[in-house]
């Protein structure tokens, strides 16, 4: 759901104009930032360095250069909610299910200068617990199971296999780290269906495997999850 808008000094706010979203672009003049863009991000001072407004506005920073995404709107939630809950409803009826979800979790990945946040990640609850504990504010790419991502109408390309308008993404960076599996939930009304890709190929940065489900059939994520989640009340974003 991410990397909407590249931000530029000159569009910052320190620069007395606020980022426009919505128009992917490359930072021209990092050299002003008072540090790398991931180290501010790691340290969770990027927000304010780049003056954005506190409305769920999402900054992360993929390959070193910054991207922007407004906040996500209440469909796009409801479906990560729903999603969630069915891991939840898996646990309360199976006590050997081991996997847990957390939102709102940064994966950090310094060796690219890459911090993202995805809709959802889901792991084990052993890992989850063991970096509660330590403190940890974000996870790290091998103790993810699977990522999970909705998409917005301002920036759905992000979320999708590249193109040559759009040649990286996050289908292209999660293969890339090795997760195993990546959830898309596509709401474009010319899609609408969840795809879960798999068989990552980290060399290439990209998926082998796929396995397509429109909304209103109920997605069965295969083992290790053994997972339904409903989608009959899933809908695509109105033009």
């Amino acid at each position: 759901m991410s990397v909407a808008a590249g931000l530029s000094m000159a569009a910052s706010g320190r620069a007395g104009g606020a980022p426009s979203h919505g128009v992917a672009a490359e930072v021209h003049s990092a050299c002003l930032l008072p540090d790398t863009p991931y180290r501010l991000w790691e340290r969770g001072e990027l927000h304010e360095v780049l003056a954005l407004p506190h409305d769920g506005t999402r900054v992360e920073v993929i390959d070193g250069e910054i991207y922007v995404s407004p906040a996500p709107v209440m469909p796009h939630n409801r479906i990560i909610d729903k999603i969630a809950e069915a891991f939840w409803a898996a646990r309360a009826a199976d006590p050997e299910c081991v996997w847990e979800c957390t939102q709102g979790t940064g994966l950090r990945v310094p060796e690219r200068e890459t911090g993202c946040v995805p809709d959802l990640i889901v792991a084990e609850s052993e890992i989850l617990n063991a970096a509660w504990e330590a403190g940890a504010p974000y996870l790290t790419p091998d103790q993810v199971e699977m990522t999970v991502e909705v998409t917005s109408k301002s920036n759905a390309a992000a979320d999708r296999q590249p193109t040559s308008l759009r040649p990286n993404t996050k289908w292209q960076l999660y293969a890339r780290l090795g997760i195993p599996c990546y959830l898309l939930v596509d709401r474009d009304p010319r899609a609408a269906q969840v795809t879960l890709y798999s068989a990552p190929d980290r060399a290439a940065g990209a998926y082998l495997q796929h396995r397509v489900w429109n909304f209103g059939e109920t997605v069965k994520l295969p083992e290790p999850f053994g997972i339904e989640i409903p989608t009959e009340l899933w809908r695509p974003w109105k033009d």
